[in-house]
């Protein structure tokens, strides 16, 4: 039986609940999950049974209730330090936290004009004032952190082998696609090999596979 259970959104749309998900998979640490339907009358009721913030994702480990995706992921790092969810160099973890730190509290831009939306294609849309700035940064952050890795045996990751880090901006990839924003160089690199990892293609599958309703994110 798995120790833990992730309390999660719809795959379609929880771009926070995708977060977690993504490093219990890329990890090996096996879970039990719980899809709460988003927008229905019961969401929030159904969500405050697991977590005071009323908000997914939630990680239930025992009694221990553990909400907010980057909490989730510090504190399996400290259950699983030998599971490599942070790069193991000190300097390059302490720029892995700063750019998951960065993802998660900033681009509220883009955020909002680009929300997350894995089956719906809208390209040309969603370019709303500042997005283009929070786009440049975020490629930034992929250039640069590309460069640094001088090993091609690493990985194609951020630093090399996928950590927590590339968990945050795997959201950001899936809006990319969404919404047609072209890439190039390092950033198209990094863009197309985190689409391809086993564990976001089955995120985006069972993303694919939930029942169509309204779509929240209609353009």
């Amino acid at each position: 039986m798995a120790q833990y259970s992730l309390i999660i959104g719809n795959k379609n749309y929880s771009s926070w609940s995708m977060r977690p998900w993504l490093m219990l998979k890329a990890a090996g640490i096996p879970f039990e999950e719980t899809v709460i339907a988003l927008d229905t009358p019961n969401t929030r009721q159904e969500i405050l049974r697991h977590s005071p913030s009323g908000k997914v994702p939630v990680l239930k480990d025992g009694e221990l209730n553990v909400w907010d995706s980057l909490s989730i992921g510090e504190y399996l790092n400290e259950k699983h330090p030998d599971a490599g969810l942070w790069p193991d160099d000190p300097m390059a973890r302490a720029r892995a936290r700063s750019v998951s730190a960065e993802m998660h509290s900033g681009f509220q831009a883009l955020r909002q004009n680009m929300p997350m939306n894995v089956r719906s294609s809208f390209p040309g849309l969603g370019r709303g004032p500042g997005v283009q700035e929070d786009i440049n940064r975020v490629t930034a952050i992929w250039r640069n952190h590309r460069r640094r890795v001088t090993d091609p045996a690493a990985g194609p990751y951020l630093f090399g082998r996928f950590t927590i880090a590339d968990a945050m901006f795997a959201p950001v990839v899936s809006r990319f696609r969404t919404f047609g924003v072209e890439l190039a160089d390092e950033a198209a690199a990094y863009a197309d090999a985190v689409w391809e990892h086993e564990a976001v293609k089955a995120w985006v599958e069972d993303a694919r596979k939930e029942p169509m309703v309204i779509d929240r994110h209609e353009f």
